[in-house]
């Protein structure tokens, strides 16, 4: 009987305890379809979300480990205004040299000259013979006379004839113009080969190759040694330390009070070659020219006044020439030559294809 009642009561537990595990599955499997389907629609959300905007800002937790940094601030670009527009810059520092080998003093007024001269007033202008590819400035010597390549145009024809045997012996080209049809016949070859060129020619007077600009006469030290002076400075800066040096070799007299003669307000001229070259190099620097600038111009001076260089040679010379002899000197590359050749000798087959403003 009790064996009876015992496995009743083991059959009813094991069905109880079936139900109730049957039901438990259930429960859980309900879960996590529940959660299955909540994950998906999460998911699903995410993805039909637009993406985040770049222009909202994130805030991130600084690191108290880490050092602060400064925040860069945005340059701002400033418009250029229609007022005040902005100043282009210089095409090449060409004109700074030039201007050093081809103009005096500020004090100078800068009118009708191209040449480094002292004397202020204007050159005559009878005409003289020239040859394009020869010098056609008069060159100054230390002595104070002139060279030019050919003698005035005023000769009989006796002494035509001495100068044409002359030139043919010194092996020269007989001259095929005068300074005062040069720069027409240049201009009107240019029109010829180029008609568009005309417009260029007429607004632009070339005052180098004017009759006034070939009456001058220049001082070929001078001029290259102020090509030195403005090697690597600006123009201003070129400018004083040429009256600087001009300064050194023409001190002031000694003036007592209230003498007021005109010699006391004479322009100071520039030193020659033998001046400069019997000087020493500190005395030199005082200008405000550096050690290798002094000695090129020393150097300069000193192959003058030995003769390897003169105003003769530089008259008479071939272009080729001429550059191989300056190029040899300390301190002067061939652009420094070839603007010596152009305003200074006013040669006019010189083309300078090294200058930047050409490039």
């Amino acid at each position: 009987m009790s064996l009876r009642r015992s496995a009743r009561v083991q059959s009813h537990s094991s069905v109880a305890n079936g139900v109730n595990g049957t039901e438990s599955i259930a429960i859980k499997t309900k879960k996590v379809i529940k959660k299955l389907s909540k994950s998906k629609k999460s998911k699903l959300d995410q993805d039909t979300m637009p993406p985040p905007s770049t222009s909202q800002t994130t805030t991130t937790i600084p690191n108290p480990t880490e050092a602060p940094q400064t925040p860069r601030k945005r340059r701002k670009i400033q418009e250029p205004s229609s007022a005040s527009p902005a100043k282009p810059p210089p095409f090449t520092s060409t004109p700074s040299a030039v201007h050093l080998m081809t103009s005096t003093t500020p004090l100078r007024p800068f009118s009708y000259s191209t040449g480094d001269i002292d004397d202020v007033t204007p050159p005559p202008l009878s005409p003289r013979p020239v040859e394009p590819h020869l010098t056609n400035a008069a060159l100054a010597t230390p002595g104070g006379s002139h060279v030019v390549a050919y003698p005035r145009a005023e000769l009989s024809s006796s002494q035509q004839q001495q100068q044409q045997a002359g030139l043919e012996e010194e092996g020269l080209p007989a001259p095929t113009a005068t300074t005062a049809t040069l720069l027409q016949e240049a201009c009107a070859h240019l029109v010829e080969v180029d008609p568009r060129l005309r417009q260029v020619v007429e607004r632009y007077q070339c005052r180098i190759f004017a009759p006034e600009g070939l009456a001058e006469e220049v001082d070929p030290f001078r001029s290259l040694a102020s090509g030195i002076m403005a090697q690597q400075v600006s123009g201003a800066a070129a400018r004083s330390i040429k009256n600087k040096f001009i300064a050194l070799f023409n001190p002031p007299p000694s003036t007592t009070e209230g003498d007021t003669s005109l010699h006391h307000f004479a322009s100071p001229t520039f030193p020659t070659p033998a001046a400069v070259g019997a000087a020493d190099i500190p005395f030199l620097r005082t200008a405000g020219l550096s050690q290798r600038k002094a000695e090129y111009i020393q150097g300069l001076a000193q192959k003058f006044e030995s003769g390897e260089l003169s105003a003769q040679m530089l008259v008479r010379a071939s272009d080729e020439e001429v550059l191989e002899k300056l190029t040899a000197v300390r301190g002067l590359g061939r652009w420094s030559v070839e603007m010596f050749m152009c305003f200074a000798l006013k040669r006019m087959d010189v083309f300078s294809t090294g200058d930047l403003g050409v490039q």
